[in-house]
């Protein structure tokens, strides 16, 4: 076997949406992990759990679990839903949620993340064919929720626990946008600056560094990596901004009731912000919400919206709508405009939501947050004393990497000749694997 590789060159990028594992074998290729979910087969294993609890006819309640797209196929299927838990990744800073009951049973952020990661695991074990206890992991340059590097330090400790827990013997940690640069490094065949952008779903990470066959070649040291910055936002808000732009007025978070003469609003608006967040929705099927909407839908000006409403939250339409919404996103980007379009005749006829929207809509939606990505582009600039013109190339990776809007802001610093691409969804995972390849060497 080449010196080059083991058969523990085991890579792992957990996300916040959305995990991948990778592997490079003794012929220096590398391999995703694959999952089936929904008759498809893919290299991602979504970062989630679903709880169910079952009672026995003899009064014994019981409480079944699954994470990844298990998860969430028995949850699309449930009748009545029950428990699911998503974006643990992002709690992982706060020093506040140590954890959360289920069933009456109290459980720690860290041992649910040790679930997913245990099937994560297992699954590729069975897969790769051999067993797995040590591996590269990816980390955000800056976690969700994370205020500082005491923040982002616990962060990857609890995380740490959790790869334990979950049967792996030795964890090394590497940042994410590093991560990416070692899989655009395999590519070169001569050494560059390089600017990696690495969005994923609740971070957006950046790192200015040195690569290439020489590079690697004399080992890398500490030099060649002049500077990292991060930021909390990334494609999960650009989804919440189309929901509270497009959808919800749709659904009638604009609309309004008259009462003793007085217009006022037909629905309060916490109940539109837990529609920014697919699996909040599921908190809205309870007497007290529906009681609210009865009598909105009484009084309401336009009535059809609140129908239409109540159809999404009674049949806990959630993840079928932000299905949508990234539909709507992912045309967005390959067009200046575009349809939002959400129906569901079978069995709930008052939802057939079609509605135009363009990219400038968009764009104007999520200025904000696009602005925030050019600072940070910015300072790590200014605080790493490297001018755009020193740029070699800029790396863009991650779903958001997209977004025409996003891509801009790389394309009017470095031009757009210097940008590349490919393999956006799973080149951590691929750059993890060769680093831990490198660690093992």
């Amino acid at each position: 076997m080449p010196a080059s590789a083991s058969p523990h060159s085991i890579g792992i990028d957990f996300g916040t949406t959305n995990s991948t594992i990778a592997r490079l074998d003794a012929c220096g290729q590398v391999h995703l992990a694959t999952f089936p979910f929904l008759g498809e087969i893919i290299p991602s294993y979504r970062s989630v759990l679903y709880f169910e609890q079952t009672q026995s006819p003899s009064g014994i309640k019981r409480a079944h679990g699954w994470t990844g797209p298990e998860a969430i196929e028995h949850y699309l299927h449930a009748d009545e839903k029950s428990r699911l838990i998503q974006s643990l990744k992002s709690h992982l800073p706060s020093k506040s949620l140590t954890g959360t009951e289920v069933f009456g049973r109290r459980h720690r952020i860290e041992d649910l993340v040790a679930r997913i990661l245990t099937d994560l695991r297992k699954h590729t074990e069975k897969q790769f064919g051999h067993p797995i206890r040590t591996a590269t992991v990816g980390r955000p340059v800056r976690f969700v929720g994370a205020d500082s590097e005491e923040d982002d330090d616990y962060a990857v400790q609890r995380l740490r626990e959790a790869f334990t827990a979950a049967g792996f013997e030795q964890v090394d940690f590497e940042m994410e946008p590093l991560a990416a640069a070692y899989a655009y490094e395999s590519t070169l065949d001569r050494d560059q600056l390089i600017l990696i952008g690495d969005f994923g779903g609740g971070t957006s990470d950046f790192s200015l560094l040195r690569v290439g066959p020489e590079t690697r070649k004399r080992g890398r040291r500490p030099e060649d990596l002049l500077g990292n910055s991060g930021l909390g936002l990334a494609g999960d808000a650009f989804d919440a901004r189309i929901v509270r732009k497009l959808v919800s007025p749709a659904l009638g978070s604009n609309s309004e009731i008259r009462s003793f003469n007085k217009i006022l609003p037909a629905v309060p608006a916490w109940i539109y912000a837990n529609l920014e967040r697919w699996h909040y929705l599921s908190f809205l099927r309870t007497n007290n919400v529906r009681e609210i909407l009865k009598g909105a839908l009484a009084r309401a000006l336009e009535p059809e919206k609140i129908e239409a409403l109540i159809a999404v939250i009674d049949g806990d339409l959630g993840y079928q709508l932000h299905q949508a919404v990234q539909q709507v996103k992912f045309e967005l980007s390959r067009s200046p405009q575009a349809e939002f379009r959400f129906r569901d005749s079978a069995f709930h006829p008052t939802i057939d939501l079609k509605i135009p929207v363009t990219r400038t809509e968009f764009e104007t939606w999520i200025a904000e947050d696009l602005a925030a990505i050019e600072h940070c582009v910015d300072t790590l600039l200014k605080s790493s004393n490297i001018s755009p013109h020193q740029v070699d190339a800029v790396f863009l990776t991650g779903g958001s990497a997209f977004v025409p809007s996003v891509r801009r802001i790389f394309a009017t610093r470095f031009g757009a000749e210097r940008l590349r691409g490919g393999n956006e969804f799973t080149s951590v995972a691929h750059g993890l694997a060769l680093r831990a390849a490198d660690s093992f060497r």
